[in-house]
């Protein structure tokens, strides 16, 4: 199985599927991800240290691809859609992935909304699309502080087992503490080593597990003489 995730910023896709890629990628599977901004200039322009503690997190991880957009942080709501997902498109056209992973929709920050829309229109359930399973994944700090009202809340149906690779995902976020300004806070920050683990064991609780991360399953194509692709 091919594996692609799309992450708004560096470390949104250690946060929400470290895990989940560190498990596929010990079981023998292909998983790329793509980055689209830099994550750093709202705030600094300290690009390329970010970039390298991006590619340290996703080596721990087992990544075997990532593809940095450099879009400006903070501003995809600013540009046309169509700017954003041209470089998903491509990573689908180039990776053919069967399991796409991105942004839960109604993330607080506007960012994570617009890669969620523009991986929608880039992996459309057209006949010669690869992609046989889109979810959404949960990124601390953002999914959970989005109002609660109704469609705006996460609603896992999807749990990944990652008891065994929880401690791997959390080593991927040591490699993001080296950034410029540090992307983990202390506890009691949802980022924190000892918050992502409380979610990681308190959604795994919800599903008899002892650790997991949870997915809302946006489409699943299951097609005539083809294995299903549930991670």
């Amino acid at each position: 199985m091919r594996v692609l995730t799309v992450a708004a910023h560096p470390d949104d896709e250690t946060l929400g599927a470290g895990g989940t890629m560190a498990r596929l990628t010990r079981e023998g599977h292909e998983v790329w991800v793509c980055i689209l901004t830099d994550g750093v200039t709202a705030r600094h322009t300290h690009v390329e240290q970010q970039q390298e503690c991006a590619m340290r997190a996703n080596e721990v991880i087992g990544v075997a691809h990532v593809s940095f957009c450099g879009f400006a942080d903070e501003h995809l709501d600013a540009m046309p859609l169509i700017d954003v997902l041209t470089p998903i498109e491509k990573c689908v056209a180039e990776f053919e992935p069967h399991l796409v992973l991105t942004h839960f929709g109604q993330d607080v920050n506007q960012d994570h909304r617009v890669a969620f829309a523009a991986t929608m229109v880039a992996t459309r359930p057209i006949a010669a699309s690869s992609v046989r399973r889109v979810m959404c994944y949960e990124t601390a700090s953002s999914t959970e502080w989005a109002p609660p009202f109704p469609g705006n809340v996460f609603s896992p149906n999807v749990f990944v087992d990652i008891s065994s690779t929880l401690s791997i995902k959390l080593e991927a976020m040591r490699q993001y503490s080296k950034t410029f300004t540090g992307e983990v806070p202390p506890f009691p920050h949802p980022r924190s080593y000892q918050a992502l683990d409380a979610i990681a064991r308190r959604h795994g609780s919800a599903a008899g597990l002892a650790a997991a991360e949870p997915f809302m399953l946006v489409r699943a194509v299951e097609r005539e003489g083809e294995p299903g692709y549930a991670a």
